[in-house]
């Protein structure tokens, strides 16, 4: 019996060790034919926080196509400085500046018609970027379940909640 213990416990011994070395090889790199993507932080790098002339400049910019003079760009920071709250503030100039005559905004027709067009100018104009492959499917399908009769999104919506991304903020 001690024979045959003896085998028993150097099989088992035995298959451990063939099972244990087989199983601890460093498997091969395997490529699975993916695209190399360069992928890019959702800030693309914009790293400085603009300050209050700058966005009050940059928005009228992106929302006139003309500069502000330097008289306006200080009373409307003044105006900014005296809210204290900064993101009413924002909100209160990118409002007062969306109604104001001679805002080059598309049309919803304009917006529907090209919606591709619409979301990459809108990108590039405000963010001065491309948007992702993600961006793009979600702000598509946004839009277009979202224009219907009874649910409408305008582009001016769209412009004001890119002016009031936190992207927005820094460049």
């Amino acid at each position: 019996m001690n024979k045959q213990y003896i085998l028993r416990t150097i099989i088992c011994l035995t298959f451990v060790i063939t099972t244990t070395l087989s199983g601890c090889r460093k498997e091969k790199d395997r490529s699975y034919d993916v695209n190399q993507v360069e992928l890019l932080p959702p800030t693309a790098g914009k790293t400085k926080l603009k300050t209050n002339e700058q966005y009050v400049a940059i928005l009228y910019a992106n929302l006139f196509q003309k500069a502000l003079s330097a008289n306006q760009i200080f009373d409307i920071n003044q105006c900014m400085q005296s809210i204290g709250d900064q993101e009413i503030a924002r909100e209160v100039v990118v409002s007062n500046m969306m109604n104001k005559p001679g805002t080059i905004i598309p049309t919803k027709a304009q917006m529907a018609g090209n919606l591709n067009k619409f979301i990459l100018d809108t990108y590039n104009r405000f963010l001065i970027r491309n948007p992702t492959e993600a961006e793009k499917t979600y702000f598509n399908n946004y839009i277009t379940s979202h224009i219907t009769p009874t649910d409408t999104i305008l582009p001016e919506l769209v412009y004001v909640s890119f002016a009031l991304s936190n992207e927005y903020m820094f460049y």
